[in-house]
């Protein structure tokens, strides 16, 4: 298991020029708007204010880098999904997430977090429709396990992995999750290290 012996944040930026050298591997984090994503970043990271958290949903509005262990980058990106901004706001951050998502040549995986207490919604099968498309690697990580019973968090999860049965083959693998215990963080930190092991930069 991997040990969490640093986390420091790095940079915050729209601008692909200004992210960091492409010479680590970097993981994404991403999710709808208050499923918890900051809280989840904390607890895998076990630093409790790394990633800001808010009452008030699409707080998140750049990408924000942390270097962890000083050997890989997470990367916080923008919710997706703002209840509360213009249509203009969204489009311009739905822009610069794409470009990064689509261009980002370290990027090694994107954990798409989807809150476990809900059916499948549109807008997260939406958007691994989306990095299916485009052949970019997702894992589902589901959140708020300890709100409910994991009986009803499984069955939303089978929910999900049917709807997007339908569009994928092969369905990406999945984490239940929960910030407030920690269920599910050293999992996707094992992943993480799994990964970093074969990690080789392209010239």
């Amino acid at each position: 298991m991997m040990m969490i012996k640093s986390a420091e944040f790095v940079c915050s930026n729209t601008k692909m020029d200004k992210l960091p050298p492409p010479l680590l591997p970097e993981y994404a984090f991403i999710g709808r708007s208050n499923v918890g994503k900051s809280s989840l970043i904390n607890a895998i990271t076990q630093r409790k204010g790394l990633a800001k958290t808010s009452q008030t949903p699409g707080k998140t509005q750049l990408i924000n880098h942390f270097l962890i262990n000083k050997d890989w980058y997470l990367v916080d990106l923008p919710g997706y999904g703002y209840a509360k901004t213009s249509r203009d706001n969204r489009a311009e951050w739905g822009k610069f997430i794409k470009k990064y998502l689509f261009s980002r040549e370290n990027l090694q995986c994107v954990f798409v977090l989807i809150d476990s207490r809900l059916k499948p919604q549109k807008i997260d099968l939406d958007f691994c429709y989306m990095l299916g498309d485009k052949g970019i690697p997702f894992i589902l990580i589901f959140t708020k396990a300890d709100k409910q019973s994991h009986l009803k968090s499984d069955q939303n999860i089978v929910l999900f992995h049917k709807a997007l049965a339908q569009w994928f083959e092969e369905i990406p693998a999945h984490y239940l999750t929960s910030a407030e215990n920690r269920l599910g963080c050293d999992d996707v930190l094992t992943l993480i290290n799994d990964v970093n092991l074969k990690f080789t930069i392209e010239h």
